[in-house]
């Protein structure tokens, strides 16, 4: 279900995947994120995406002007896990609610796995 903004001049939809698009490019700037990933069907293999395909490792649930956000990422080996989430969860909240003007409730940040980074 797109994200729905109605007002006295009339009503804005905002597409699923612009928000993942968002969210996706948000999580990507922020240090310590090797990738996006997403699982297949197939015995849960992880496929690594970089920043052209970043809304694939996200999941949009909206719910009339309210939005939450399940992300899926790789780090990079070394970094505090805990400070590296609360980036992405911060920076994802901020610029959705910036950009969209909707309230994001949840940012759920999904460890995949972590790599050493090149």
């Amino acid at each position: 279900m797109p994200g729905k903004i109605t007002n006295q001049y009339g009503t804005t939809i905002i597409d699923d995947h612009v928000l993942a698009s968002i969210s996706g490019l948000s999580a990507m700037e922020c240090y310590g994120v090797v990738g996006m990933v997403t699982k297949t069907a197939a015995g849960g293999l992880v496929e690594l995406f970089k920043r052209e395909q970043s809304s694939r490792g996200v999941k949009v649930h909206t719910d009339e002007n309210q939005i939450e956000i399940d992300l899926y990422v790789i780090i990079e080996f070394g970094t505090r896990i805990s400070v590296v989430a609360n980036n992405i969860i911060e920076k994802v909240k901020y610029n959705l609610e910036t950009l969209t003007g909707m309230d994001v409730t949840k940012v759920n940040v999904n460890i995949q796995g972590v790599r050493v980074h090149k």
